[in-house]
């Protein structure tokens, strides 16, 4: 049956997983004969969409401006009049059958919750991170994994400056958090959860957020690029956001020494913390390649002996392992998170306790004293991606989700 849907993230290109897994979920329903409409944050990067002149105005977080826009911008994340209007107009003009929801905190906020009731539109939310249960949704505090938000206790978000060591910015997310839960319980009225980790979905619930939650893992399109064995040399690739709690200084530091080169794909808040540590240390076998595009990034996935998702903090389901996977790539993965679900020892990569330098240098150097093992771990998680995360066994799964609630 044909739907129109209603798809919404807060960035509508592609900026990090969610809104690729967003963009991408939007190309698979229209291939398959579906209405989507996107809405989010009107911004520069937009391709040019449909119904744009409803989008909310693009706000960044990281320069809020002078003290006037700051209040603004602090209002709009504990309640957004602003897009709330904005998708009731939108909503009553396209009378969707469906919205998908991804990420839309702090620079939308779930005030637009409201509006989908009052229309009585089915709707449905996929989960990028762990912002249901902690303030700062990361899991993290001063590098370590933190889980003190347990049961609704956000307010250790607060004591403890989880949000970025700012008391300020620590309220702030403080109040969100008992604002949309305990308050106005605006979470309540999204009819399923999707999880794309089993390892989300368990950790939710044993945080206290009791609503229904589906598996549903994240889909690669498959490619057929998977390079010869002889081509692959001592090449090692991170590839992503660069943040503090992707685990890339404990890489970098394993790295250190080795006859191996190591590119580093991407761009972050940590980039230029990075790159002065490894100007300082004087290591010259880190290279930094910036942004690369689909296809140039399919070309450094396909000549790395191994792509490394050195992650320390609770991942979902990574794009970059499944990425890594179709195209024929091995990954070696922190033993954290949803990571083992998919990077399985000897199988489709290795795994290493998160920031142990030891244990990642002893893979690596596996790795290179190992090639044509490696090579068929490669082979094995190119099938293991296209049997299990594919294109057609997401969309059954996913319509069979949006008919649950149509119900």
């Amino acid at each position: 049956m044909r739907m129109k849907v209603l798809l919404i993230n807060k960035f509508l290109y592609a900026k990090g997983g969610d809104a690729i897994s967003t963009l991408q979920t939007g190309r698979l329903l229209t291939a398959k004969g579906h209405d989507v409409v996107y809405w989010g944050m009107a911004h520069a990067m937009n391709p040019d969409y449909p119904h744009q002149e409803f989008f909310v105005e693009y706000t960044d977080l990281n320069q809020p401006g002078n003290i006037k826009r700051r209040i603004a911008i602090a209002s709009n994340i504990l309640f957004s009049f602003d897009a709330r209007a904005k998708i009731n107009e939108l909503v009553s003009n396209i009378k969707p059958d469906i919205v998908h929801l991804n990420n839309f905190a702090h620079q939308i906020s779930p005030s637009i919750l409201q509006v989908f009731r009052r229309h009585n539109i089915p709707t449905v939310m996929t989960l990028h991170d762990y912002k249901m249960v902690c303030a700062s949704y990361l899991m993290v505090n001063n590098g370590k994994i933190c889980e003190a938000c347990k049961n609704g206790k956000y307010n250790k978000c607060f004591w403890q400056k989880c949000v970025k060591g700012s008391r300020l910015k620590s309220l702030l997310n403080t109040m969100e958090m008992y604002l949309h839960h305990k308050i106005l319980r605006l979470y309540d009225l999204i009819d399923v959860y999707i999880a794309p980790s089993i390892f989300l979905r368990k950790k939710l619930f044993d945080m206290g957020f009791i609503k229904r939650i589906v598996y549903l893992p994240n889909f690669v399109n498959g490619t057929d690029t998977h390079l010869p064995m002889k081509t692959r040399n001592n090449r090692f690739l991170y590839f992503g956001r660069l943040a503090r709690e992707k685990g890339l200084e404990t890489l970098i530091r394993a790295a250190t020494g080795m006859d191996i080169e190591l590119h580093i794909v991407g761009a972050g808040p940590y980039e230029q913390t990075l790159k002065r540590f490894v100007k300082t240390e004087g290591i010259n076998n880190v290279h930094f390649r910036g942004y690369k595009s689909s296809t140039e990034l399919i070309e450094e996935i396909s000549e790395a002996l191994a792509v490394v998702v050195p992650s320390e903090w609770y991942e979902n389901n990574p794009r970059a392992v499944l990425e890594s996977f179709a195209a024929g790539t091995p990954v070696l993965g922190a033993r954290i998170g949803g990571i083992p679900e998919l990077v399985i020892d000897n199988e489709t990569g290795l795994t290493f306790q998160p920031g142990d330098i030891a244990d990642l240098k002893k893979k690596i150097l596996y790795c290179i004293d190992n090639k044509e093992k490696v090579c068929n771990m490669g082979k094995k998680a190119q099938h293991y991606v296209r049997r299990n995360f594919n294109a057609t066994k997401h969309y059954s799964q996913l319509i069979d989700i949006y008919n649950s609630i149509r119900q």
